[in-house]
């Protein structure tokens, strides 16, 4: 064993977005190392609003093995960034390019790669966490910003029966759903959008992927969208998460957090650049300890 200061720079990620000082990757990520004996430095990075490419390039120039700065491997993405990064990549993956939106890029010497682990994130966690089969289920998804584009596609391929994308502007409802069509046809999926007031009515599944919630605002829709035993999810996670799952719980629901959406869709993205996939129940579970510790 190569003593520790021999050892070069660890490889660097890091998560960038506006703003991003709450983001609990940092934490997922080192925990996925150390359970895996993967060395790397994960941390965050404040983009401007205008310069999410900058602060990109800028982050794989930093690099600097003499003061202990290693080679940046690839990103995380986070709000508002996510439908400015497939133009930047050299290849994007088809869960990508079906959301026109990514939340994780990795740094091949031949240019970016561009994925959406969002999607596959959410599904994981409701149905390895939360225990419901997708497969059957009428779901409805509140909002149509880059969280829904990219949650979209690997709920239909769960194989839900009905899936109604609610948003305050319609029409961003009804083009995410457009461009969703032949995918929901191919999995036997329907697929419709409409406003927030004429969304439907007793659910198995609701998704708030809206930004309702990071904005501190009340639940858009009616509560007649619940049933009791609706299982209710939030994206959000912590005190933003608070006012939706209290809505739920009013309506006899289940609510959830996007907590274990967040680890999920983490470990999607380990994978991609360490090439391990990490246990993802103990992280998600240290994870909640952690935040409930907090004052």
């Amino acid at each position: 064993m190569l003593p520790s200061q021999s050892l070069p720079a660890p490889d660097r990620y890091a998560v960038l977005g506006h703003p991003v000082a709450h983001s609990q990757s940092p934490f997922i990520h080192a925990e996925f190392a150390r359970q895996t004996g993967q060395r790397l430095d994960y941390g965050r990075i404040a983009c401007p609003l205008d310069g999410f490419e900058a602060s990109v390039r800028d982050f794989i120039a930093s690099a600097d093995p003499t003061a202990g700065l290693g080679p940046a491997r690839g990103c995380n993405i986070t709000v508002p960034f996510k439908f400015q990064v497939l133009p930047l990549a050299r290849t994007v993956s088809d869960r990508a390019r079906l959301a026109q939106a990514a939340n994780v890029l990795r740094f091949d010497p031949d240019g970016w790669f561009a994925d959406n682990s969002d999607g596959i994130g959410l599904v994981r966690d409701i149905q390895d966490h939360a225990h419901l089969t997708l497969s059957g289920q009428r779901v409805l998804l509140i909002g149509a910003g880059g969280a829904a584009a990219g949650v979209l596609g690997p709920l239909i391929a769960a194989g839900c029966a009905a899936i109604t994308v609610a948003n305050r502007t319609p029409e961003r409802a009804a083009a995410l759903v457009l461009r969703h069509g032949d995918w929901a046809g191919q999995h036997g999926v329907a697929l419709q959008a409409c406003g927030l007031d004429g969304c439907g009515e007793a659910f198995d599944l609701v998704l708030n992927s809206s930004a309702s919630s990071l904005a501190g605002g009340p639940v858009p829709v009616p509560s007649r969208v619940l049933r009791r035993g609706t299982l209710a999810l939030d994206l959000m996670y912590g005190a933003a998460a608070r006012p939706f799952l209290d809505w739920a719980a009013g309506s006899g629901a289940t609510g959830r957090d996007g907590l274990g959406m967040l680890v999920e869709q983490a470990a999607e993205a380990f994978v991609l650049w360490r090439g391990v996939r990490p246990e993802t129940a103990p992280v998600l579970a240290a994870l909640r300890a952690r935040l409930a510790a907090r004052p």
